[in-house]
C-alpha cells in the first residue's frame, strides 16, 4: 500500500512533468506558427461551398464564433466534442483554420483573406 507522503511525491512528479509537457507544446506551437501561416488558404465562399457537410457547419459555425475550442462549437452543433475536434483538425491540415494553444485549451480561429 502506498503511503499519502509517497503519493503526495508522486502527484507533484506528475505536476512536474505536465508543466514540462505544456511549456514544450507551447514552443513547438509557437516555432511552427510562422511557417503554417505562410501555408493557409483563405475560407473563402467556393471553398467554403466546396467542403463536405460535416466540415461546412463547422467552419460556419466558427466563423460566427470568431474563435472558439472544440467543446464551444460542439454546443453549437450538437455534436460531441471529439467530434467537431477532428473535424476542426481537418480543416487545419486543409489550411483553412489556425489552431493554437493557451494554457491546456486549444482554441481555433478561421483564416481570412
Amino acid at each position: 500500500m502506498v503511503s499519502e507522503v509517497e503519493m503526495n511525491n508522486i502527484l507533484v512528479a506528475l505536476n512536474e512533468i505536465n508543466d514540462k509537457l505544456d511549456r514544450l507544446l507551447f514552443q513547438q506551437d509557437s516555432s511552427s506558427h510562422v511557417s503554417q501561416e505562410d501555408d493557409l488558404n483563405e475560407l473563402d465562399v467556393m471553398t467554403l461551398l466546396s467542403l463536405p457537410d460535416h466540415l461546412r457547419t463547422t467552419a460556419t459555425v466558427l466563423f460566427e464564433m470568431g474563435t472558439a475550442t472544440a467543446a464551444q462549437i460542439s454546443e453549437k452543433t450538437s455534436k460531441e466534442r471529439a467530434v467537431e475536434s477532428n473535424y476542426l483538425n481537418q480543416l487545419v491540415r486543409m489550411g483553412h483554420v489556425h489552431k493554437y494553444r493557451n494554457g491546456r485549451k486549444v482554441f481555433f480561429t478561421v483564416q481570412l483573406a
